[in-house]
């Protein structure tokens, strides 16, 4: 259903902090990520680990299988808490899923929505890239890192991996939504139309492809 930072401790539990009253994931541009959930199931269960692309990870034979163990559990438990608003919680979860296997795709791409509700999109595009080369033919780290690039004003960025979301999933009405959206702001009001087109025949309620449609005369 997303531009180099200075460096930081990429997998140490961060302090704890006054609770978030509500994790918002969505940008000031309206752009909802509809369809993109915390729960991303088996994700990665199979692939041949390999490095994330944001942070120096210790060697693939370090990790014991009682490590990614240990990381799906607070994996797990980092998308119930963030789904209950807990959203520090979440974060302390996703973290020490990262310390025990920092290839865990689930904590990755929650740890992205975190950042990505907070407004720290460098943060997110790290995590969502992260993600998105463990599991190359999935679309939801695409779309949320095409979202990021949207919130700082990288429309090309956001429609390359739109494009290339839409082809890994062409059910997936937040990338149809998203790319709709990247070609409205490069100005291909034929692109975007097509774009709306298509979430409306997967969802004809949506009333943000509706919107879009409407904008850009289709």
């Amino acid at each position: 259903m997303t531009d180099a930072p200075a460096p930081r401790p990429l997998f140490l539990a961060p302090p704890r902090r006054r609770r978030a009253p509500q994790l918002i994931i969505a940008v000031t541009l309206g752009l909802p990520l509809a369809g993109c959930s915390f729960d991303l199931g088996s994700w990665g269960s199979d692939d041949k680990p390999k490095p994330a692309a944001t942070a120096d990870k210790p060697a693939a034979d370090t990790i014991t299988p009682q490590d990614i163990n240990s990381a799906r559990d607070h994996a797990t438990r980092g998308q119930v808490l963030a789904h209950s608003g807990k959203v520090d919680e979440a974060q302390a979860e996703f973290e020490q899923a990262l310390t025990s296997d920092p290839y865990n795709i689930q904590a990755l791409y929650g740890r992205g929505l975190i950042y990505q509700g907070r407004g720290q999109h460098q943060q997110a595009i790290d995590d969502f890239t992260a993600a998105s080369g463990l599991s190359p033919q999935k679309a939801e780290p695409l779309v949320g890192r095409a979202t990021s690039y949207l919130a700082l004003d990288k429309a090309k960025q956001a429609a390359s991996d739109l494009d290339e979301a839409v082809q890994a999933d062409p059910n997936n009405v937040a990338a149809w939504n998203a790319r709709g959206q990247a070609y409205e702001r490069l100005g291909d009001k034929a692109k975007a139309a097509a774009s709306y087109n298509r979430a409306l025949a997967l969802r004809p309620n949506d009333g943000s492809a509706r919107s879009g449609l409407a904008r850009t005369g289709g």
